[in-house]
């Protein structure tokens, strides 16, 4: 039997058939991996339970054996110490120290301190060993406070230079008393003390490791790491627990960054802790390729098992190609519907779905070009523009009307005449206008248009959604488009006239006010700095009274100019009323504030305006403070700015004063 697999994974995708065989594949898959990933996680818990028994194991007697060479050194040093008894003489001690050879098998050397800590015989003898004082060493102090035998921290020897620890017991007079030490030499380098450990094999990277409780490595396979401390004992929980005491074991971070199996076993004769390692990876490795295997092995057969599927599969779905020829069949006209004989109720339910749309579809027809003679003629005859698009979006027709208020012609392509729509403007419409697509909703947006001859209209369009009354099904959008650009101009005049002062184009006391409370609501959300300074014109009323309102009136202006020139682009001016003025500065700190309205002071000091040979000048009186955290409202602001004003007036005028607060203000 051939069975037709195709080998093409396009053609699997694209047909029913495939995508099928593809979700069988997949739920086999997932299976498969939901399985492997169950046997994984029980494995990985067997593994564990299992090296951590044996790492349990490994410390625990790795400890007795290290305690166990420990007590043998205290006893050979003790009877080394009964031989000498408590005679001081330094001949007579370097001879029993040679007469000790035997010693030499369990230390690299021993020495005999005095009471004092100088070191009065060594045996084999090194340069400059004796005479060492060890009195400032912890050792010594441990052996003269406690009065036990003790084995030191890490050290390098100062006569010898290598890296040692030294297993040391006290020596006492006739009379109880402390009497110096001796101490044997034991080499972290090459002594035998730690032989045991480098002989430990944790598979192919694990390993042993000694500390001591202070955190010095006495023992470790990376030589270099000896004599140092461990650099931070909170990235090992385990070790940091060991170090005070504790023996178990656990999971963690070892000292090379590697997770890693750990277990902690303390040498109590030397208050050491023995520690064993096995990365997790290594621990895991036989698990990993065992279930490796399992999954290839599983995955194959999934394999062999394609072809198979895709045979049966091509036998359930052959209604389908029946279905697709009798389709074909009623679109040239040689069926008026289909029938299907299969008791497949979703293929009867697909084939009753399709007779009912056809029957839609020919009633829909035999009206389409009857509603379309008189849509032409509604849309051309109306004085209106108007436009029509159809579900997707696109405007497929323009009525005449509107074609001649955009300035385009019929044949204009929609991507070159939508670059005529405002920048600004675009891209919200846009949004709006597929909006309304989506939902039903009325089109409503007005957009700025630029026509080929450089006018620039003002565009009111109103459109509506169209959908059949039967299901909701939506057509498309039918709008009518107005130009209101002498509207929106009217408008525009009429909002700047309400915020402007006539005679000098600044802000008007609304205007200054609606800015000033913006400003405030954006210092509260955000707390940028921002200032505020008020003035009025010193000896301005002689203007007004000997040259007439009019030259008053000329003096405003100009100074109105001034300002503007000398304040920065952001900042806002206003007059507030007859010759008062206040200036907003946004994003700008007390003392910038405080240099513009000096700048502002000396600027229009030079100001003059001249009347039947007599020339006027005025100066100004600046109060200048900035916006607070403990405002309330911008009538705190105000109050400031204008009591500022105030004291600049009753200092002399002609000044500029900042007030930090209503009742307390500085002049500088």
């Amino acid at each position: 039997m051939r069975l037709a697999f195709p080998l093409d994974p396009r053609l699997i995708s694209r047909s029913l058939r495939g995508r099928l065989l593809l979700g069988l594949a997949f739920t086999w898959l997932l299976v498969i991996t939901l399985i492997l990933g169950m046997s994984w996680q029980l494995g990985k818990t067997m593994v564990h339970e299992m090296n951590i028994s044996h790492l349990r194991y490994e410390a625990t007697l790795l400890a007795g054996e290290v305690s166990q060479q420990i007590e043998v050194r205290f006893q050979s040093l003790e009877r080394l110490r009964e031989t000498m008894g408590t005679i001081n003489d330094a001949g007579w001690l370097s001879y029993q120290l040679r007469q000790s050879d035997s010693l030499l098998a369990l230390f690299e050397g021993v020495v005999v301190a005095n009471r004092e800590g100088s070191i009065v015989a060594d045996w084999p003898a090194v340069v400059g060993r004796v005479g060492l004082e060890t009195a400032d060493l912890e050792y010594f102090r441990m052996l003269r406070g406690t009065r036990q035998p003790y084995v030191s921290q890490p050290l390098v020897g100062r006569a010898s230079r290598m890296s040692m620890v030294v297993v040391s017991v006290p020596r006492f007079t006739q009379q109880g008393d402390f009497n110096g030490y001796v101490g044997g030499i034991v080499s972290l380098d090459s002594g035998g003390l730690f032989s045991r450990l480098a002989r430990v094999r944790l598979g192919k990277s694990g390993y042993a490791a000694v500390v001591t409780a202070s955190g010095k490595i006495l023992y470790h396979p990376d030589r270099a790491l000896v004599n140092d401390s461990v650099l931070d004992k909170s990235l090992n929980v385990w070790l940091d627990l060991a170090l005070d005491g504790w023996e178990g074991d656990g999971l963690g971070k070892a000292l090379n960054g590697q997770t890693a199996l750990q277990s902690y076993a303390q040498v109590w004769p030397a208050s050491w802790i023995v520690g064993l390692y096995l990365p997790i990876e290594q621990a895991q490795m036989p698990l990993a390729g065992f279930i490796q295997k399992l999954w290839w092995l599983w995955v194959l057969f999934a394999l062999a098992m394609l072809p198979l599927l895709w045979w049966v599969l091509g036998r359930e779905l052959l209604p389908l190609k029946h279905l697709e020829k009798q389709i074909g069949e009623v679109g040239e006209g040689h069926r008026e519907n289909v029938s299907l004989a299969t008791n497949m109720q979703e293929l009867q339910q697909v084939a009753s779905t399709f007779n009912r749309v056809e029957e839609e579809r020919q009633f829909l027809l035999g009206n389409l070009h009857e509603r379309e003679a008189f849509l032409d003629s509604v849309l051309n005859a109306a004085p209106q523009g108007m436009f029509v698009a159809n579900i997707s979006g696109d405007i497929t027709y323009m009525n005449p009307a509107l074609l001649e208020m955009l300035g385009i012609s019929a044949d204009l392509p929609i991507d070159a005449w939508l670059t005529q729509v405002h920048p600004d403007d675009i891209e919200g419409a846009q949004d709006m206008w597929r909006h309304s697509l989506l939902t039903g909703n009325e089109f409503i947006r007005q957009l700025r248009f630029l026509r080929s001859d450089d006018e620039l209209l003002w565009l009111d369009i109103h459109g509506r959604v169209v959908m059949l009354s039967q299901n909701r099904h939506t057509l498309g959008l039918v709008g009518v488009v107005k130009d209101i650009t002498e509207r929106r101009e009217q408008e525009a005049i009429q909002r700047w006239e309400a915020e402007h002062d006539p005679l000098t184009g600044l802000l008007n006391r609304r205007g200054f006010e609606r800015r000033l409370e913006e400003s405030f609501a954006d210092f509260q959300k955000t707390g940028t700095p921002s200032a505020l300074m008020f003035f009025d014109l010193d000896h301005f009323k002689p203007i007004n009274d000997e040259g007439g309102h009019a030259l008053g009136d000329e003096m405003l202006r100009r100074i109105a100019r001034e300002v503007t020139s000398i304040v920065r682009r952001s900042d806002y001016i206003a007059r507030q009323g007859g010759d008062e003025f206040g200036v907003l500065l946004p994003s700008c700190t007390l003392s910038q504030a405080k240099k513009i309205a000096e700048a502002l002071r000396q600027a229009v000091g030079k100001v003059a305006v001249t009347h039947e040979g007599k020339q006027y000048t005025v100066t100004l009186s600046v109060g200048v403070t900035a916006f607070n955290e403990s405002d309330t409202n911008v009538a705190d602001i105000l109050a400031r700015a204008d009591a500022g004003s105030y004291k600049a007036k009753d200092q002399g005028r002609d000044g500029v004063v900042v007030n930090t607060s209503v009742n307390n203000h500085n002049s500088y």
